[in-house]
């Protein structure tokens, strides 16, 4: 996925509100919806949307995507979460960007998805998730349950709750870009996050970026242990309004206890001047040890972290709508 630069090795112990602080078969198995009686988390107030987001319906489609097994990028595997995504799309409008990309490693097709939620308020909130596996681990059993698998169905489950609810504010588009793993190692701006460098290009050439009040990337966020680290380079009144977010929702244990510098798919937007915060544990297990290994699986996450990550990215966008 991408290099860590440690910006801070100590816990940062004291933080506020206003403190500068992110699995094989050719088809899904089949799974029966969620019962009533499973935690549900409410955004709402009189001056917004009643929000819903249901976490064990996230985790049924982390394990949908991590059954399909490995799925890195040019594989049969991504081509059926590429079309499995869509298909939980079927009913929204969606943009499909799709390129090809020459690497050292050869050709390969990208496909970004964007699904949008239009609002009344003129203006676009992105959320956005990479869904490929890291392509030099393509010959083992890697399936990324969290890296790439939480945060593409945190985004699948919002897409229900932006499809069945009415949103009064800026319009909500959910992109899952792809082509975020490294081609090759070690990892470089040059042979990773190609799919969210093309859009960044391609809406500052038509404009849409100048319509665009956050950019909000998720990866990683299914860890039971769940820890969101404060991203050094995310912009910082964005971070403030993720912390505010959180602690609203009695969730701020799980956020910015320490400050990390992360290579991230947020980047290319903030090189753009976009407000960008990236939402990710980067310690995931004792000293990171499961990350983009074979032990990236499903057993390792909880469906409550899906909840608080939901909960908090929905209710960032409600403070974006006020703002």
């Amino acid at each position: 996925m991408k290099p860590l630069i440690v910006a801070s090795l100590t816990a940062v112990l004291c933080l506020s509100a206003c403190s500068k602080q992110k699995e094989a078969t050719a088809a899904a198995p089949e799974a029966a919806e969620p019962q009533p009686g499973h935690i549900e988390i409410t955004i709402t107030d009189r001056s917004g949307p009643r929000w819903e987001f249901n976490e064990l319906r996230a985790m049924r489609y982390v394990k949908e995507i991590v059954a399909f097994g490995p799925r890195p990028i040019g594989s049969e595997n991504h081509k059926k979460v590429e079309n499995y995504i869509l298909d939980h799309l079927k009913h929204d409008t969606v943009e499909n960007d799709t390129f090809t990309i020459d690497t050292s490693e050869g050709k390969f097709p990208v496909h970004n998805i964007i699904a949008k939620f239009p609002g009344k308020k003129d203006g676009i909130i992105v959320v956005a998730s990479h869904y490929d596996t890291n392509y030099p681990l393509r010959n083992t059993p890697y399936v990324g349950a969290n890296d790439g698998g939480s945060s593409s169905a945190v985004l699948l489950e919002m897409a229900n709750t932006l499809r069945e609810n009415e949103n009064t504010g800026y319009s909500v588009w959910l992109l899952w870009d792809d082509a975020e793993e490294a081609i090759t190692l070690p990892w470089t701006d040059d042979n990773s996050v190609y799919g969210v460098r093309h859009l960044a290009d391609k809406w500052q050439a038509d404009g849409t970026l100048k319509k665009m009040k956050a950019f909000l990337l998720l990866d990683m966020v299914g860890d039971a242990d769940l820890n969101i680290e404060h991203e050094v380079n995310s912009t910082p009144w964005l971070e403030d309004m993720i912390f505010q977010a959180a602690t609203k929702l009695g969730y701020q244990s799980h956020f910015f206890a320490r400050s990390l510098e992360i290579e991230d798919d947020h980047k290319p937007f903030l090189k753009h001047g976009v407000p960008s915060a990236d939402l990710i544990d980067f310690d995931y297990g004792y000293a990171n040890v499961f990350w983009h290994t074979p032990q990236d699986t499903v057993d390792k996450l909880s469906d409550k972290s899906l909840l608080i990550v939901g909960g908090v990215t929905l209710e960032t966008i409600r403070r974006l709508d006020q703002k």
